[in-house]
């Protein structure tokens, strides 16, 4: 697709520029067969409102960050694996036109595009690109997504009490799980996902009882696995 651009000169200069626009704040980009395809700004669905940040589009990876100079400096960047992305096309809302969604096992969020042809043109890019690397390697689309937080403004009430409302006092809240805004009350529960953290993470009532019952079926049908074959098992002299 690409592979006569992986070592050529004018690659190299330009995926540098891209490391020196993220300074010491980035990681580095350069590997060998990696090429640097585009560049733009989207508009980010973020908790408290929709941001602008640029997106840098590589043939293995999808790079994004904020925007502190335009074209001159960035920061906050987030590395984005391609083989790990799907992509799902949204319907227009008033505060948003041209929006799909990026999403992936560890962090799903929406963004739109300036135009409707800016953002076939995106998706079409990032649809050629999983389905190189995926021919590539061999593996399986990703079917596992982290659910995407609904913004703050959404709602003035919780979402899984519904009469809980938000004020300056009563923050919000999110589910790692499902991405619903939540009170404190709703969301005292923590759960281990080691999908997504180390630590165990904030989730809502509902789904934490949901993940407890799959985690007690899963520890009781090892036990019954491991108690099977203790039982057939020859006996040691």
């Amino acid at each position: 697709m690409v592979d006569h651009l992986a070592n050529t000169e004018i690659n190299s200069q330009r995926i540098a520029a891209v490391e020196n626009c993220f300074g010491a704040s980035g990681q580095p980009l350069a590997l060998p067969g990696r090429v640097l395809l585009g560049e733009g700004i989207l508009t980010k669905e973020c908790r408290k409102k929709p941001k602008p940040r640029i997106f840098f589009l590589f043939n293995d990876i999808l790079v994004y960050g904020s925007i502190i100079i335009n074209k001159r400096k960035y920061n906050s960047q987030h590395i984005i694996p391609l083989e790990d992305v799907t992509l799902e096309t949204l319907p227009d809302t008033l505060q948003m036109k041209n929006r799909w969604m990026i999403k992936t096992s560890k962090k799903s969020f929406v963004v739109s595009a300036a135009s409707l042809t800016e953002r076939k043109e995106w998706i079409s890019h990032l649809e050629e690109c999983i389905k190189h690397l995926l021919t590539k390697t061999g593996r399986q689309p990703c079917r596992e997504h982290a659910a995407p937080w609904i913004p703050d403004k959404a709602t003035d009430i919780c979402m899984r009490c519904t009469h809980t409302k938000f004020s300056t006092l009563t923050r919000r809240h999110h589910c790692r799980k499902c991405g619903f805004v939540v009170c404190a009350d709703c969301s005292r529960h923590r759960f281990l996902m080691p999908r997504l953290s180390p630590k165990p993470l904030r989730v809502c009532r509902k789904l934490c009882v949901v993940l407890s019952q799959g985690t007690a079926q899963a520890c009781s049908s090892s036990q019954v696995h491991t108690s099977s074959q203790t039982l057939t098992a020859p006996t040691e002299c």
